[in-house]
């Protein structure tokens, strides 16, 4: 016989599945509170196990003899170098510089990226004229711009520009068409049947739907304009101001191996720092939308 629910009475076995559901809650919850430490560890060791081998890799190459201490010096001299580096105003300055023309080209090729993506993907006519030719952009070298951007703009920063957007809006571009394409059509016809349509169906439905794939291309086109723009500076040297790919070009014509290594670890730094930023911010997305779980 199945027992009734008295009124009045507490149901005390809804009461236990309550309690059992919030524990069931709180060990999802609290290995997020209490294991900060133990995930950035563990994201931080593989790096650093790493950097260790990458560095003992360099050493062995160095010992084995296969080039001069004077051409390709050990960490031991590098190191120094570059920490005598850093503490120079003029060092921070020439990042600056760098890091300036890295974001304004990248937020300028990201806008173009954006429209010439959602248009393309908005109109077939479009899509059939330029569709191929925004991926055969993507494919070309950086560096084969840079005779055309001279000639055009006469060096200079515009010169610089002009060869960071050619290298990421393609990548922006193509990033949008991957996520829009890969819309689930039931997704549209449930915000059109909302009342969406056109521009309010892109913004509300069709670009937050696709924003992972554009994350991705976002991600890919920082890494063609950082490319295009370490190319730029050690091909166009703007008079008398600093930057990184100067710093480059000084240091190997003079002979200062040590330091132009450490320029070369710095760059690749920034570098690692971006991935980690684009890292952190699809880490975000995904748990925004429920795709990733605890294992601490």
């Amino acid at each position: 016989m199945s027992a009734d629910i008295i009124p009045g009475k507490p149901d005390f076995s809804s009461a236990q599945e309550m309690a059992e559901l919030a524990g069931l809650d709180a060990l999802e919850v609290e290995p997020e509170k209490r294991g900060l430490g133990r995930r950035i560890w563990r994201s931080a060791w593989p790096k650093l196990l790493a950097i260790v081998i990458a560095v003992a890799a360099w050493q062995l190459v160095v010992e084995s003899g296969w080039r001069s201490r004077a051409i390709l010096p050990p960490p031991t001299e590098v190191f120094p170098q570059l920490w005598d580096m850093l503490v120079t105003g003029s060092f921070w300055t020439a990042v600056a510089t760098t890091m300036q023309r890295a974001i304004i080209g990248f937020a300028v090729a990201v806008a173009i990226g954006l429209v010439i993506g959602f248009a393309v993907a908005r109109f077939s006519v479009l899509r059939a004229a330029v569709g191929s030719l925004i991926t055969g952009l993507q494919t070309m070298p950086s560096i084969a711009w840079f005779p055309l951007a001279i000639v055009l703009f006469q060096g200079g920063e515009a010169a610089i520009f002009f060869v960071i957007v050619l290298g990421a809006a393609p990548s922006v571009a193509n990033g949008v068409l991957a996520g829009v394409d890969f819309v689930p059509p039931l997704l549209v016809r449930a915000g059109r049947n909302m009342g969406a349509s056109g521009f309010s169906l892109y913004r509300t439905v069709i670009g937050p739907a696709s924003f992972p794939a554009i994350l991705a291309g976002l991600k890919q086109g920082w890494a063609f304009s950082w490319r295009s723009l370490m190319a730029g500076e050690l091909i166009v040297v703007i008079g008398e101001s600093g930057s990184l790919g100067a710093l480059l070009t000084y240091t190997r014509e003079l002979s200062e191996y040590a330091q132009m290594l450490g320029v070369m670890i710095v760059i690749l730094t920034i570098g690692i720092l971006a991935d980690a930023v684009f890292g952190w911010a699809n880490n975000a997305l995904r748990r925004r939308w429920g795709l990733t779980a605890d294992r601490s």
